[in-house]
């Protein structure tokens, strides 16, 4: 089935954004907008298969080499921050699917919203640190914002019926634990890059496959619940859920629990997210029942994994709190890549820069975008104990 949908896909060269051409291939969807960072090999067969009319490089050098290499086709190419905004807020795209990594991806969100585009959101950054802006600006546009992860969009599935939010009595995540899951704290602290990247489930980029394995991804999306579905931290809970069949669960006050269940492929929220209200044949492979594991689910351990705890203290500070969550864990999973800082240090880094930086309540975007920046400055400065 045909959908006429016209896609902005900021992020196209990501884990996220090479499945959503996947799904905007299948579904025989128009692209107007592609952007990147400095993939330019990737990005330009990407823009020779699906021909958008514009294509961003954040990074100007890159910029400059898809120029030359796209210049026997029609298509412009932008750059940095001012083409990222331009890609989100294109008068031809309906759509604008939001996979950048990190909080490059508030202000472009905010425009697209600001658009009144319709919005498929991967990227979960945005609502983490200005989740309150975001629904402001959603109010005021009329812009739907639509989930792409698969946690997110399993709530979001599980709701449909629900006409009264008052209803729910609890929101629950699944959480895969990772590839540490059962691992104590003294197991941790020797854990290499190689090791973290290793998600026994998902095929996902490296700074997500990070935050998977010291758990922070959980933490990070418990934040993007409240802000998504307006529930307090008091109705959210988090469940280990290793096979990673059961995508999250919403409990009803009646005690009636609604799941939704799929094989682990992000194709299949990808493709709802760009569907929706609507379902089409799928791009994913079906859950066959007779022949999947048992399903099994624990209790988060919020000592092994001290990033799942500073994320939610986070969340129940409030503010700019959050941002400065996001900021500290960017910077520190970026020296823990780089090999500067250990894997136990993740949590330790966070947890300084938490301490050093005061929160402020009812943020502007400027508090946000300065809470980020001191979160990052007070990691750089700090040398942890844990080496």
């Amino acid at each position: 089935m045909e959908q006429n949908r016209c896609i902005s896909l900021l992020g196209s060269t990501g884990s996220i954004g090479r499945q959503s051409l996947d799904v905007i291939a299948a579904c025989g969807m128009r692209v107007a907008a592609l952007t990147a960072n400095r993939d330019v090999e990737q990005m330009e067969k990407q823009c020779r298969r699906f021909r958008p009319e514009l294509a961003v490089m954040m990074d100007p050098e890159s910029a400059a080499s898809l120029r030359l290499r796209l210049a026997d086709t029609p298509i412009r190419v932008a750059e940095g921050m001012e083409g990222l905004l331009e890609a989100a807020s294109l008068e031809t795209a309906d759509t604008v699917l939001t996979a950048v990594v990190g909080i490059v991806g508030l202000r472009p969100t905010l425009a697209a919203i600001r658009a009144g585009k319709r919005i498929a959101l991967a990227n979960k950054e945005t609502l983490v640190c200005a989740g309150e802006l975001v629904s402001d600006a959603a109010a005021w546009s009329g812009s739907q914002v639509v989930p792409v992860d698969s946690e997110h969009s399993a709530i979001f599935q599980c709701l449909q019926g629900c006409q009264d939010r008052g209803e729910v009595r609890r929101l629950i995540l699944t959480a895969s634990g990772g590839p540490f899951w059962g691992w104590k704290g003294e197991d941790l602290a020797g854990v290499t890059v190689e090791q973290a990247l290793a998600h026994p489930n998902w095929n996902m980029g490296a700074k997500i496959s990070v935050d998977s394995a010291t758990m922070m991804n959980k933490g990070l999306e418990f934040i993007e619940a409240m802000r998504l579905y307006h529930m307090p931290p008091e109705k959210i809970s988090i469940v280990i859920h290793r096979e990673s069949i059961v995508h999250s669960l919403v409990e009803y006050c009646d005690h009636a629990v609604l799941a939704q269940l799929g094989v682990p492929d992000m194709r299949l929220p990808i493709q709802y997210a760009l569907t929706w209200p609507g379902r089409v044949a799928a791009v994913a492979e079906p859950l066959d029942l007779l022949s999947c594991p048992p399903l099994t689910f624990h209790a988060p351990d919020y000592v092994a994994f001290p990033c799942l705890a500073l994320a939610l203290e986070a969340a129940r500070t409030g503010g700019t709190a959050t941002a400065v969550l996001n900021g500290a864990n960017e910077e520190a999973v970026g020296q823990f890549l780089s090999g500067q800082l250990s894997f136990s240090g993740i949590a330790e880094q966070v947890a300084y820069a938490m301490a050093a930086v005061p929160a402020v309540q009812s943020p502007s975007l400027g508090d946000i975008l300065d809470a980020d920046q001191a979160a990052r400055e007070a990691v750089r400065r700090h040398r942890p104990n844990t080496h």
